[in-house]
């Protein structure tokens, strides 16, 4: 798989593996214009897949991607069906009743009047037979397109496959980057085997993996950044989407020029010795 790819949904449909994250946006009016102009930017580079949530700036990151994608649209230069939404449910919103008001206000925020994948952002009090019955009715009325979890290690996966309709789960989104590998011991294999994309974020490790000396090396054979090398790593597999946040100018471009091409097996062995996969199950990490 080239750096630059589709990942595909359960259901068949191809996705960019290459996103823009959002979190921490939206938390001052004072950044807003910047942040939508980021937004904008990744847009202009290419960037087709926006993630985001009502937990960010408690709204305030819907309604900078809301902006963002209402210039472009305006402007001509993007369709609504060329760009893929995904944003997340807070758990104690995810009852029957909660889960489809939170939605309404979220596409309120974003100024559309449909997401592509509403996530639940981490498993709460209210029972996952209630939340998939609220996704799956937002879903027949086209208020969502898709819908999946965040932050579920594999017991909770096994514990929504039992839920009825569970298995309609579209992806699971967590933190994984080459410096935080936990997941491959069990969850990936788990969803490998049920054709279930995994969503990285933090795919550059909050920042740390910029400066690591193993992908500046890596990076360096090809001429990439760190950033970029860390990026590659994540999406030379091809059930993986990653969504890196970014709002400086520079960072932008430096996600969404990422050249297409692959790490060489000698690539992957230096990053595996400088920065080990997991020799057994380990907590699901969070931030």
């Amino acid at each position: 798989m080239t750096a630059r790819g589709s990942v595909t949904l359960p259901c068949g449909e191809a996705v960019p593996a290459l996103g823009l994250g959002t979190w921490r946006m939206g938390e001052s009016a004072a950044a807003r214009r910047r942040e939508v102009a980021a937004v904008r930017l990744a847009l202009e580079l290419g960037c087709r897949l926006i993630d985001t949530a009502e937990m960010y700036g408690e709204g305030g990151a819907e309604e900078v991607v809301g902006a963002a994608l209402a210039e472009a649209f305006a402007a001509g230069t993007l369709k609504r069906e060329d760009v893929f939404v995904v944003s997340k449910l807070y758990p104690y919103n995810a009852s029957r009743t909660g889960t489809a008001a939170a939605c309404e206000r979220s596409l309120r925020r974003l100024g559309l009047e449909s997401i592509d994948l509403y996530l639940l952002h981490w498993k709460g009090s209210h029972p996952l037979s209630q939340t998939v019955e609220a996704f799956e009715a937002l879903r027949a009325a086209g208020r969502i397109r898709h819908w999946g979890v965040s932050n579920f290690d594999t017991r909770d996966m096994d514990r929504l496959w039992r839920v009825s309709g569970g298995e309609r789960c579209a992806s699971n989104q967590v933190y994984y980057c080459a410096g935080e590998r936990g997941v491959e011991f069990n969850l990936l294999p788990w969803m490998r085997q049920r054709g279930l994309p995994l969503m990285a974020y933090c795919p550059i490790g909050q920042g740390a993996l910029a400066r690591d000396g193993a992908l500046q090396r890596v990076g360096a054979r090809h001429g990439l950044s760190a950033a970029q090398a860390a990026l590659a790593w994540l999406l030379r597999d091809p059930g993986v989407i990653a969504i890196p946040k970014a709002t400086r100018p520079e960072h932008v471009r430096e996600i969404f020029t990422l050249p297409q091409g692959r790490l060489t097996a000698a690539d992957l062995a230096d990053i595996d010795a400088a920065l080990p996969p997991p020799a057994g199950p380990a907590p699901l990490a969070m931030i």
